[in-house]
């Protein structure tokens, strides 16, 4: 099943994985990486959500890079945030005889036939960043990414602690992420749990900013328009905080100061509005997932055991903390 590229295939890959990094274009995208040189290549078929954030962006490079240096040959193909292009790539991927398939979804629900089809291929497939909703795990290997629901827990106990002194209401709002994904359910449902507990905290409005800037800014604009008595934000990435940063001071009120804000990601303009005060507490989610991604591919195609689960190791951020951090920032 291995693939055998020529000297003149690999120029041509290796130029691709160049100018394809961050890339928004749709399709299979095309080689985006080389198998270092060497014959009998592993093939990997990644399909990516798209190129909606910072946190995305970097995401992909590591996923190119680490593929590169690991003498992967990867096929690339961007989303553009629509199930219906991933599940294209998806079969895509089984018609080329790739060796092993790696996908982040889109939504959670809704794969069951497309595995199938990978899996009466004898292909074997990855989930990274984010988990289906699938009651079969037979169709995947493994899931590699943070833990979703611990996230919104950390960005709960934060809050809880921030207002522990306080008996009076707490008003929020909730940028979501995209609809039916599972980051935007599960740092959701991790958030709710924790202030739950406490009846001084209420959720007054609550939509989807679909994991970017400009919609996060838009709703925002909404939300201040339709809430004046809005205490805290609660973001679920930093994309759709900053955007909403935005329309915090385009409605003439003090980001970090008026309204507190919570996000998720970690990015490095997030990081820079943390260190400045605007944004005051940051839940960490590493988009740097490319070099365990290709160990487990790596073992994968050679047959080995790997977990069905694994976690990646985050951190939360204070001003403070994001102001050492900042200098040595990878992304």
């Amino acid at each position: 099943m291995f693939k055998r590229i020529s000297a003149l295939m690999l120029a041509g890959l290796t130029a691709l994985a160049v100018t394809s990094c961050g890339s928004e274009g749709g399709g299979t995208g095309g080689d985006a990486g080389a198998g270092g040189g060497k014959d009998d290549a592993i093939v990997m078929g990644f399909s990516q959500v798209g190129a909606e954030s910072g946190w995305r962006t970097a995401n992909t490079k590591s996923v190119q890079e680490a593929a590169q240096a690991a003498g992967i040959e990867l096929k690339f193909s961007d989303a553009q945030q629509k199930q219906e292009n991933q599940i294209k790539a998806i079969r895509s991927f089984i018609q080329q005889r790739v060796d092993v398939i790696a996908f982040s979804p889109v939504v959670e629900s809704g794969w069951d036939p497309v595995l199938n089809e990978a899996k009466r291929a004898n292909i074997p497939v990855i989930l990274t960043d984010r988990a289906v909703d699938s009651q079969d795990t037979s169709l995947y290997k493994t899931f590699l990414g943070s833990d979703f629901v611990e996230e919104g827990r950390k960005a709960g106990q934060w809050l809880v602690e921030e207002y522990k002194d306080s008996d009076e209401t707490v008003n929020i709002v909730e940028l979501q992420g995209t609809t039916g994904s599972a980051p935007a359910n599960d740092r959701k449902a991790g958030f709710a749990e924790v202030i739950g507990k406490d009846p001084k905290f209420k959720i007054i409005a609550s939509q989807t900013g679909d994991f970017t800037r400009a919609k996060g800014k838009e709703v925002m604009e909404a939300f201040l328009k339709a809430h004046p008595d809005i205490d805290v934000l609660y973001a679920h990435n930093d994309d759709m905080g900053l955007g909403a940063i935005e329309a915090i001071e385009g409605a003439g009120k003090k980001p970090g100061e008026d309204i507190k804000i919570i996000t998720v990601d970690a990015v490095r303009d997030g990081m820079q509005a943390l260190a400045d005060g605007k944004i005051n507490f940051i839940v960490e989610c590493s988009p740097l997932l490319g070099p365990q991604l290709m160990d487990l591919a790596k073992k994968i195609v050679a047959g080995e055991q790997v977990p069905p689960r694994v976690v990646t190791e985050e951190t939360t951020f204070t001003q403070e903390q994001a102001k050492e951090a900042l200098p040595s920032r990878q992304y």
